[in-house]
């Protein structure tokens, strides 16, 4: 057991180490534009961070945890596994761009902001290049890290280098741009020096079935209720209300965004060894014991942040983003339950659980999305703040119910005579 947590806590620390530089890069390109450029700009930036959440499940569409599971499960295929995820991903890219055109042409902006919207997001399609889902699989957990910082970092340096021109938001295209493409010259370099030469034709037929499209648009769309019960109140608010509501909003989000950084980091490090798991291991994971734990420690971070909400605001983003002090309060309180519902929602992925994560996400994404349409027009951004509130409560209530009937779960042998001692031992 300590051996396992220690090894826990290094693949923390490999993911963590670019994960960071991630962050850090775009709390400081936030925080820049909040206090030069103000709440509309920032608004204006944070839909464009949206239509990029979006793009990156579209084009993966279950294929990253789904190809990210068999490369754990049967290293010996990569090669295939690596092919048959590339297509896919290529061709979604593709089927994205009408999508993207359609949602910058409903925003309430001028055409020059709404075009370079558009170019912001066109460029994640470029993200099928990438092969950050391989390198999770094989849980080289630095180099995905790393990975994932290239992208915030040019987009930081692009804004320093702009920051005296007239349109610094195109600045921000461009960096997008070189740091999408660098991004995935850097994951296929990786993969050309340590792909085997000939692989053994292993599992092919399970590999076959595990991609097929049936299997892998399930978990597709799962990912996508599941992103849309997490942000679509930025993009609703973007359509129904102005970009001083989604400024305000986009604060207290990255607020909280921010404070789950390392609690995500642990899910993700998780997941290729969940994956691995057989029945027993997998009840000991559902223990009220670290259920509980993780609800407590969301309701203290909650507790804190709540407290110290204004100064949060007014020392990160400026008093011009003080109004956003309600809706800090409101999502602060999402925590503990968010603690539960990734955690759930992680391990129940990588059981193969995808059709109850499915029907969770979409009962709780439908849920938030209605609230949203009767009340956001009245209510703005508040009204996202409460719906999130409450989606959140139906989602979790969903996924207790799931765990609970799953066959993935239920009818737990019990350990053979001769192993007796050593499970005794074990727990």
């Amino acid at each position: 057991m300590k051996a396992s947590l220690q090894q826990l806590i290094r693949n923390m620390v490999r993911l963590g180490s670019g994960e960071a530089l991630a962050r850090l890069a775009g709390i400081a390109t936030v925080l820049f534009l909040a206090h030069r450029y103000g709440v509309i700009v920032v608004g204006i930036y944070a839909l464009a961070q949206s239509m990029m959440q979006y793009s990156v499940p579209f084009i993966d569409f279950g294929m990253r945890h789904v190809g990210a599971r068999l490369v754990a499960q049967y290293p010996q295929a990569t090669n295939e596994i690596v092919s048959r995820v590339q297509r896919r991903r290529f061709s979604m890219a593709l089927a994205l761009l009408p999508f993207l055109i359609a949602y910058a042409a409903l925003t309430k902006l001028p055409l020059d902001l709404k075009t370079c919207l558009l170019a912001f997001a066109a460029i994640c399609t470029l993200h099928a290049l990438s092969l950050d889902w391989l390198a999770w699989g094989k849980e080289h957990l630095r180099l995905v890290g790393l990975g994932r910082s290239i992208i915030p970092l040019v987009m930081l340096a692009c804004l320093v280098l702009g920051r005296n021109s007239e349109h610094v938001l195109w600045w921000l295209v461009l960096g997008n741009f070189i740091g999408a493409v660098l991004q995935s010259v850097i994951f296929w370099g990786w993969w050309e020096r340590h792909k085997p030469a000939e692989e053994q034709p292993a599992a092919l037929a399970v590999i076959r079935e595990s991609l097929a499209w049936q299997r892998t648009s399930m978990m597709g769309l799962a990912t996508m209720c599941n992103l849309a019960f997490n942000t679509i109140d930025m993009l609703m608010l973007g359509v129904m209300s102005h970009p001083q509501q989604v400024g305000l909003y986009s604060a207290a989000y990255r607020v909280v965004n921010q404070v789950l950084y390392t609690y995500y980091l642990l899910t993700q490090v998780l997941y290729p060894q969940l994956a691995r798991q057989d029945r027993q291991q997998r009840m000991r994971m559902l223990k009220p014991r670290i259920l509980l734990a993780l609800f407590g420690v969301g309701v203290a971070i909650a507790a804190v942040l709540s407290v110290s909400r204004r100064p949060v605001l007014a020392i990160l983003f400026g008093h011009q983003f003080l109004p956003a002090t309600l809706l800090l309060l409101l999502l602060a309180w999402a925590i503990p339950f968010d603690f539960l519902t990734s955690y759930l929602s992680n391990a129940y992925i990588a059981w193969g659980m995808e059709k109850k994560i499915l029907f969770c996400t979409m009962v709780a994404a439908g849920s938030n999305i209605v609230l949203n349409l009767i009340w956001i027009p009245a209510y703005g951004a508040t009204a996202a703040a409460v719906n999130t509130l409450i989606s959140y409560v139906i989602f979790l209530s969903g996924l207790a119910l799931a765990g609970r009937f799953a066959k993935e779960l239920a009818g737990v042998p019990g350990p053979p005579a001769g192993n007796a001692a050593l499970q005794v031992g074990e727990a």
